[in-house]
């Protein structure tokens, strides 16, 4: 299995902490003791996995995250980075999704932005405003640009965005992820058909979210 390579230094100090409890316990129960810094071993291994995705070959936005469609929200008024009212977009990650990031569209990264803030629970209606976040805008090949902002929240400490402004990505190749849980927030245009409902579970590079008119499906 893949693992994100930001997952390596707590997987290394949990199976070490297994280890040292394994080995300093000279009694019969050390293996019992041992099974608790193992269990949080394995959950650190299963938190970072980063599975392969098949990226669907029709055209459409594909999901920039796993998780639930937390809301669907029109117009907002965005004048800090895109500069004209869109639609947006929220999924929510929970702590058993997985939590590697991935580009909507195929384009060049035109923005990248980091803002920090507090750790509101991220279903909170202020958590996009007031919480710790890093944006991102992507220039997308077909002339449209979508801001991407990773949200920090409750559990969820630190976001991690591997790219830079200048950097070419394509649709549905990793370029960050959060740690621990929290929800990333897609701006569209607005003359883009959402293909998702609140609720609906969404696969990172592989569900198609929503696709501009014309597009062939």
């Amino acid at each position: 299995m893949k693992i994100a390579p930001e997952g390596i230094p707590f997987i290394g100090f949990f199976f070490v902490l297994t280890a040292v409890v394994f080995l300093a316990l000279s009694t019969r129960y050390s293996m019992y003791w041992a099974l608790i810094p193992l269990a949080l071993t394995l959950f650190m291994v299963y938190f970072f996995r980063d599975p392969e995705r098949i990226v669907p070959p029709a055209s459409g936005y594909i999901s920039p995250a796993d998780g639930r469609v937390l809301l669907v929200e029109e117009p907002v008024d965005d004048m800090v980075f895109l500069n004209r009212n869109v639609k947006m977009l929220s999924i929510f990650m929970s702590p058993l999704n997985v939590h590697i990031n991935r580009a909507p569209c195929s384009g060049t990264v035109k923005l990248v932005k980091h803002k920090p803030g507090s750790f509101k629970a991220a279903y909170h209606k202020e958590a996009p405003w007031k919480n710790e976040s890093t944006s991102m805008v992507l220039a997308c090949d077909s002339g449209e640009e979508l801001l991407v902002r990773q949200v920090a929240g409750a559990l969820a400490r630190r976001t991690v965005c591997r790219v830079k402004p200048g950097d070419r990505l394509e649709r549905g190749e990793r370029y960050g992820m959060i740690k621990f849980s929290s929800r990333v927030d897609m701006y569209l245009p607005l003359e883009a058909e959402v293909l998702v409902e609140v609720g609906q579970m969404v696969r990172a590079g592989e569900t198609i979210i929503a696709r501009m008119p014309g597009e062939v499906k």
